[in-house]
């Protein structure tokens, strides 16, 4: 048995591509995309195509409006071939104004229904910030599932959970990029690889408070920069993964063993925790890493939101 076949025993595996020809070959249950990846999947040759007939369909609509028929139009052709769930993101300009959020949110959804698409094969992706988080809050109570992305810090994850947010896709490789950029020359690479690794720690200890307290909020890890990252979060609920690292598994024989265990989680000694607005923004602003990521990661999405949009003007 791969990797890959032994890592789903324990975890649902997503793939994380806007580059839905590349999906039927590892079998995933569920897809992520984001701004970022369907960008670059609209620059090669066999995706050219459907920029152009969304745009030639729909000319005369607002920008934003054609963004968003767009992104559905990935999201259909993910979800003809996936069993699971198709994730589709918000305009990251958008993480500071919730009913803004809300709002396109409820659009996307539309135009997932007029395809005949259900609305529980979508998880609609908003940035973990304050405002992201109370605009999930309000959509799970409409009954659309929301993917809390762009997440860094335990007072994000607490505060999904608080607001019963579906899922939420802590970044491993973005938190291990930081701490290693941070040390310099003093990084150690050995000693901070597998359950050592920051990103690692950090979705331990969400999952491990989640499955301790009962928190039904789905637990994704994302954003990986290597097999050993994946591998040390086995048993998570879910784990997004590159096509990329999708094949390095695949290649691979070497044996996977479960490392989280809600049966561990539940029998660990923790507090419980809570975030109203103020404690949730001294907490995050406490950590410098997760404030300069968050900021980071929602000014990449945006610059590439408007590289699509420039892309789709030309069309």
């Amino acid at each position: 048995m791969n990797q890959l076949d032994a890592l789903r025993q324990f975890t649902t595996v997503v793939a994380d591509t806007g580059d839905f020809k590349q999906l039927a070959q590892f079998q995933p249950q569920d897809a992520t995309t984001n701004p970022s990846l369907i960008l670059k999947a609209v620059q090669k040759p066999d995706y050219a195509p459907l920029l152009k007939e969304t745009m030639v369909r729909f000319r005369g609509r607002p920008l934003d409006e054609t963004m968003d028929r767009l992104l559905v139009r990935f999201g259909c052709e993910i979800l003809s071939i996936i069993p699971g769930r198709v994730s589709t993101e918000i305009d990251a300009r958008l993480s500071f104004d919730s009913m803004a959020m809300y709002s396109r949110a409820e659009r996307v959804i539309e135009l997932y229904q007029a395809e005949g698409v259900p609305v529980d094969r979508v998880l609609i992706k908003v940035a973990a910030t304050w405002e992201g988080i109370q605009a999930a809050q309000k959509l799970q109570q409409r009954g659309i599932n929301t993917n809390l992305t762009l997440l860094f810090s335990f007072c994000q994850a607490v505060a999904c959970g608080q607001a019963k947010a579906r899922l939420i896709s802590p970044f491993v490789g973005r938190i291990y990029d930081w701490y290693k950029k941070s040390a310099g020359g003093a990084w150690d690479e050995s000693a901070r690889s597998g359950m050592n690794d920051p990103g690692v720690q950090s979705v331990t200890q969400i999952f491990h408070h989640f499955k301790h307290f009962g928190i039904t909020t789905e637990v994704m890890g994302a954003s990986f920069r290597n097999v050993g990252q994946i591998l040390a979060l086995a048993g998570c609920d879910l784990l997004t993964i590159s096509p990329e690292l999708l094949a390095q598994l695949a290649a691979s024989q070497a044996p996977v063993e479960r490392v989280l265990d809600p049966v561990q989680s539940r029998a660990l000694a923790l507090s419980p925790v809570n975030f109203d607005e103020a404690g949730f923004r001294y907490a995050l602003n406490e950590d410098a890493m997760a404030t300069e990521k968050l900021a980071e990661g929602i000014r990449a999405f945006a610059a590439d939101t408007l590289k699509l949009e420039q892309l789709m003007q030309a069309a």
